[in-house]
């Protein structure tokens, strides 16, 4: 083989070949790409329709249902006619208009904060917050089974990470007890933990936290917004930890019903990071209308107990409609609107993600590195609007797809 036909058969993507080849391995056997489903019209939070077939859905992050919220919807158009498509610009340039300082209100309110800052997606508000609050020479300190936003907010900081056995508290404790005394450090968590739907301590990890100087906690709410606690804050509301974190960062993607993301906080310096957090300086803001349905839809999540209350009933009914089927599940109690349903392989995971949405149910299929090493689940997202029928319906499409498959006897 000659130098330049050795150059031509290897190129900077040769690095993805065993997953190319594991996927087409995967498709050769006739089922279709759990990763690349089109809705081709969604008719409301909880149903869509998929290749011409009515379908449910069950793997939204549409917790709280605001998606067809006709206030919300309403709030989207007149800001579409009043001030146009987008922004053109980064927030602290052109990109501020009146509806961006309107979210920030309504965040403020919510929260109870003195400050909210808003960003484009919620991976840009942790990889903003993190990477501009720690930096070379500083420590975050996570769990190790942190969403990717939170490492990569790590690597663009240049912090060292150290990472804690998952929901550990002994082992965060043990860790923090290892880092120089007089180091920065910022503790990050996470409410809700979007795999497998479990939630932290963060009661007991706080109280570890504070046994030691000079360190920071930011709580990553973004899957426990909307339906934790009185106001729906999240977790650490809910856990009545409230004083004792320093910044919570969220998304409006899940319960919030659109997109962007969020940091709120108490800290009396915290407007500086208009100025030095690169992933909210150097971004285009939010369009007019998104921010427009996020005020609208924040603002009725203050009020929205009956829905937080409807949730954790299908919640609780789908954990054990499917545990009494004998499926295994993330967690041994319901502890979110998450429910993860564990399966033996990818092959087993596919083949019964595939016969339910053959029977009109569309769920998310996960593998690492999304989930731990070795995992492979059907990830459930309930939400508020899915109706007592369509739970009783979801539980009969789960039994008849793992009897078909073998995951049930």
């Amino acid at each position: 083989m000659t130098q330049a036909t050795a150059t031509q058969t290897r190129d900077l993507f040769s690095k993805f070949d065993p997953l190319i080849a594991e996927r087409e391995a995967l498709l050769a056997t006739g089922v279709r790409d759990p990763f690349a489903i089109v809705m081709d019209k969604v008719l409301s939070p909880t149903r869509a329709i998929i290749k011409g077939k009515e379908t449910i859905l069950l793997g939204t992050y549409n917790y709280m249902g605001m998606t067809f919220d006709p206030d919300v919807i309403a709030a989207g158009k007149k800001a579409l006619d009043e001030f146009g498509a987008g922004t053109t610009g980064s927030r602290v340039l052109n990109g501020t208009y009146q509806g961006h300082r309107e979210v920030e209100e309504a965040l403020k309110e919510f929260y109870g904060t003195s400050s909210a800052m808003v960003f484009s997606t919620g991976y840009q508000a942790n990889l903003g917050m993190i990477s501009t609050l720690a930096g070379k020479g500083d420590y975050v300190v996570l769990d190790a089974d942190s969403h990717a936003s939170i490492y990569d907010g790590c690597f663009l900081g240049d912090a060292e990470i150290v990472r804690f056995r998952h929901n550990s508290v002994e082992d965060l404790d043990k860790r923090l007890g290892r880092l120089p005394a007089d180091a920065l450090k910022l503790v990050v968590l996470e409410g809700v933990y979007s795999m497998l739907g479990d939630v932290a301590p963060l009661p007991a990890m706080v109280a570890a936290v504070r046994k030691h100087p000079n360190c920071m906690i930011l709580v990553d709410e973004a899957h426990g917004m909307g339906f934790f606690g009185p106001n729906g804050r999240g977790v650490y509301e809910e856990q009545g930890v409230e004083k004792d974190v320093d910044f919570v960062v969220g998304t409006f993607s899940k319960s919030v019903g659109t997109v962007g993301g969020f940091c709120v906080s108490n800290h009396p310096k915290f407007e500086v990071m208009r100025l030095v957090c690169r992933p909210y300086v150097f971004t285009a803001s939010l369009p007019p209308s998104v921010v427009a349905t996020a005020a609208t839809s924040i603002r009725k999540l203050m009020g929205a107990g009956e829905k937080r209350a409807h949730l954790w009933k299908n919640s609780k009914r789908l954990h054990k409609g499917l545990t009494d089927l004998g499926f295994t599940l993330g967690t041994k109690e319901p502890q979110s609107a998450i429910i993860a349903v564990i399966l033996t392989d990818q092959a087993q995971a596919v083949a019964i993600w595939q016969a339910l949405l053959e029977l009109g149910l569309y769920v998310n299929m996960a593998r690492p590195p999304a989930t731990p090493a070795g995992t492979f689940l059907l990830r459930c997202s309930l939400c508020a609007e899915h109706s007592d029928e369509q739970v009783g319906q979801i539980i009969g499409m789960f039994e008849a797809a793992g009897r078909t498959v073998g995951a049930i006897g």
